[in-house]
């Protein structure tokens, strides 16, 4: 018989052989427990699921309600100046000299550019300043008097308007282009 010394490991069950083969089976205990991890985890993805539904669905309808608030907003501002623009648009010319009319016309201007203007609405309608394809367009192109005012605008046509940073309408405009004083006038840009 053999002695054991201290020198003597203590015997150690060993793993099952894998090249065997042989399969541990989990239990049904470890089954059971998985398969509830598995439906809580299910459950918890379905309602994380729902939730961003839900989410997207008021965000649109919040977006989507704030834009008519602002719409409603802009539209109650400019209903006075409107009205005053049909009573100017309803007079008797028999009746009203056109100096009146004239003054008439000027105020409810001003009055809906106060309130353009109060919602972030600016012109684009200068003139002498570089051509800027993010801002007009060109109509048409005329010659130059000197080679500084080439590709400049020369002329507004229609106005172009921005509203904050964006750029509701371009202006359109007549750009310079210097011909070298040669064809000067021609107006055919080339």
């Amino acid at each position: 018989m053999k002695r054991n010394t201290m020198n003597d490991k203590p015997e150690q069950p060993q793993p099952p052989d894998r090249e065997s083969g042989a399969l541990i089976e989990p239990s049904d205990e470890a089954i059971a427990r998985l398969e509830r991890e598995l439906a809580d985890m299910k459950d918890k993805y379905l309602r994380l699921a729902a939730e961003y539904d839900n989410f997207k669905r008021r965000s649109v309808k919040e977006r989507t309600e704030a834009w008519q608030r602002a719409q409603a907003d802009l539209v109650q501002r400019l209903v006075d100046a409107l009205d005053d623009l049909a009573r100017f648009a309803h007079v008797d010319p028999a009746q009203t000299d056109a100096k009146t009319i004239h003054d008439g016309v000027d105020m409810v201007e001003r009055k809906m550019w106060k309130v353009l203007e109060a919602a972030g609405v600016t012109r684009v309608d200068q003139v002498g300043v570089p051509f800027d394809p993010q801002v007009h367009e060109a109509v048409t192109t005329r010659a130059a008097d000197h080679p500084g005012q080439d590709h400049t605008v020369g002329a507004m046509l229609q106005p172009g308007y921005r509203m904050g940073d964006a750029l509701i309408r371009p202006a359109r405009v007549i750009v310079l282009q210097w011909q070298g004083g040669e064809g000067r006038g021609s107006g055919d840009g080339k």
